[in-house]
C-alpha cells in the first residue's frame, strides 16, 4: 500500500523501524563537544558510571572538547594566523576549563573548584585518569585537530586513536546509548 499524495510506501515507512530493533551492545557512546568544567565533568560522571555498570564506553572528543585532552602547558606550534589564534584562545588541559554559567572571569570557576574540593569530588585530570583506569576508550577527532591547528604532540597520552566522524558514526551505530555533551 502506498500514499500517492507523499510518495511513501509502506516498505519505506517501515524501514526506520527495522534501525531501531537492529541489535546494539551493551555500549554507550558519548560526543564531548563542550570544553567546559561543568560539562565535561558530566561526560566523565556518565562514563565511569556506565563502565561500572559493566558496559563498554567510548568518549570522541571534537571541537572544544579536545580542550580537555591538550597538555596543561602544551605549547601552541600551530602554522598560519587563524590556527595561531584558536591556540591562543584555546589554552586548553584540565586545568583551564571554564564554567558554562557563571564563570565570572575565572571567579565562578575558581569557587566551584573550591566546592568540589570540599565535597572531595574529582577534578577533571582525576576523571580522565579514572577513566582510563576504568577502561573506557578514548578517540580525539582529527579533523577537528586539523582545523585548529592541534598537533598530536599537544595532546596528552591517555589518547586511545585518532579518527574521524566515520569512526564515531561506527562506535554510535552499535551503541544502546549515544549522548552529545
Amino acid at each position: 500500500m502506498s500514499d500517492k499524495s507523499e510518495g511513501v510506501t509502506t516498505a519505506a515507512a517501515a524501514e526506520p523501524a527495522a534501525i531501531v530493533t537492529k541489535e546494539t551492545k551493551n555500549k554507550v557512546t558519548i560526543v564531548v563537544f563542550s570544553g567546559e568544567l561543568d560539562k565535561v565533568l558530566a561526560a566523565f560522571n556518565i562514563a565511569t558510571g556506565a563502565r561500572s555498570m559493566g558496559k563498554e564506553v567510548t568518549l570522541f572528543f571534537t571541537f572544544w572538547g579536545l580542550n580537555v585532552l591538550r597538555k596543561n602547558k602544551a605549547k601552541n606550534t600551530a602554522k598560519g594566523w587563524m590556527k595561531k589564534m584558536f591556540g591562543w584562545m584555546n589554552k586548553g588541559g584540565t586545568n583551564n576549563l571554564p564554567l558554562s554559567k557563571f564563570h565570572m572571569g575565572g571567579a565562578g570557576t575558581s569557587m566551584m573548584k573550591k566546592l568540589m574540593l570540599q565535597h572531595r569530588m574529582p577534578s577533571p585530570e582525576e576523571m580522565l585518569t579514572l577513566s582510563k583506569e576504568m577502561g573506557v576508550k578514548i578517540i580525539a577527532c582529527t579533523i577537528t585537530m586539523g582545523i585548529m591547528g592541534i598537533e598530536k604532540s599537544a595532546l596528552r597520552d591517555e589518547i586511545d586513536s585518532y579518527a574521524g566522524v566515520v569512526t564515531y558514526l561506527a562506535e554510535a551505530e552499535q551503541s544502546s546509548v549515544n549522548l552529545f555533551i
